[in-house]
């Protein structure tokens, strides 16, 4: 019987570079590829994976999925949550997703594929929950967004209330004399947090005695720089006039800022600017940037705690609300528009 040690012989290269080629690595150069792929074929080797399936079946995974390549909160609470799984006997598999990509479509192919012991989702659609997480069987914690409606046996949640939050934020753009607002945020229509974040600024123009026209002051764009730079100028295209803007991002304010500095707009003279999530980004950017604050450290350590809860005491599932701030920073001017 052929083996890989056959195969590294007769190709020249170590066993280890030919495991990567049969694993479908890139960490291997063009040539080497080449050759050991010829090999093969001329072996007729097919690679036994007992080993590496039993291996996977055996380990102490815990699954990640991300959506949203471009989310700087997220990246916040991944590297947290590795800090915290360092110290324990369990490894992490993280996997990135496009922010309008099924989550839980992924969860089941990573589970099918690497058999982890329990999942974390940052970010996540409840339609696609509704629809298919009957095919996860293994315990899973919702972070940043809400699960206590769902009403799954498996899935937990701890989340930010984005509805309170993004009230809070719309809130300081009157309260310091802002009538004429915009608001760039992601698709209300697939977007769960966008829905929930819109729905906040709904509740704040109407407290202030103000209506939101979607189709005048709301711009939509994804969570990325680029896309919220290009909204800004639409954004402004449609409404000149406009002296304040809520994002729903510290990612999209900043992209925005800097297409109003493009359009010769200063900021906050000029207009005003607040974002969401209060990433260090925020902190030091130059204005200083004023932000909804999410907790990350608290949002990672609780979905640990919960998800360790989960498989090791199998205890039910909890739902946790994680208390935001406003961060005022130096890109907010008080005006009067009376």
């Amino acid at each position: 019987m052929v083996t890989i040690k056959d195969i590294a012989r007769e190709s020249g290269y170590s066993v280890s570079t030919v495991s990567r080629v049969l694993n479908n690595r890139n960490d291997v150069s063009p040539d080497a590829r080449k050759k050991i792929e010829e090999v093969v074929a001329s072996f007729n080797f097919v690679p036994n994976n007992n080993a590496k399936h039993l291996k996977q079946n055996n380990s102490k995974a815990i699954g990640v999925l991300v959506k949203g390549i471009s989310n700087m909160l997220f990246a916040s609470v991944v590297e947290e949550i590795q800090r915290m799984i360092e110290k324990t006997e369990y490894t992490l598999v993280v996997s990135y997703l496009d922010e309008d990509a099924d989550e839980v479509e992924q969860a089941i192919l990573l589970c099918r594929e690497r058999k982890p012991l329990g999942l974390l989702f940052l970010g996540g659609n409840p339609e696609y929950f509704h629809r298919e997480f009957s095919g996860v069987d293994v315990p899973c914690v919702l972070v940043t967004n809400r699960a206590n409606e769902m009403h799954f046996e498996n899935l937990s949640s701890v989340a930010t209330d984005d509805i309170a939050a993004a009230r809070c934020a719309v809130d300081q753009l009157f309260v310091a004399g802002h009538r004429r607002i915009g608001i760039l945020g992601g698709d209300f229509d697939k977007s769960y947090t966008s829905h929930q974040r819109f729905l906040g600024c709904e509740q704040s123009f109407s407290e202030h005695g103000a209506v939101l026209d979607v189709e005048h002051c709301y711009e939509k764009a994804r969570f990325s720089f680029g896309s919220a730079c290009r909204a800004m100028k639409r954004l402004i295209g449609k409404f000149p006039d406009v002296t304040a803007v809520f994002a729903m991002s510290d990612v999209m304010a900043i992209g925005a800022i800097r297409a109003l500095r493009d359009l010769g707009y200063r900021v906050p003279e000029d207009v005003s600017v607040i974002g969401f999530d209060g990433t260090s980004l925020a902190e030091y950017y130059n204005p200083k940037l004023a932000t909804i604050k999410q907790q990350h450290q608290t949002l990672a350590n609780r979905s640990i705690e919960i998800l360790f809860g989960q498989i090791e005491l199998k205890k039910e599932p909890i739902h946790e609300i994680v208390p935001f701030e406003f961060v005022n920073g130096e890109s907010i001017r008080v005006i009067d528009e009376r």
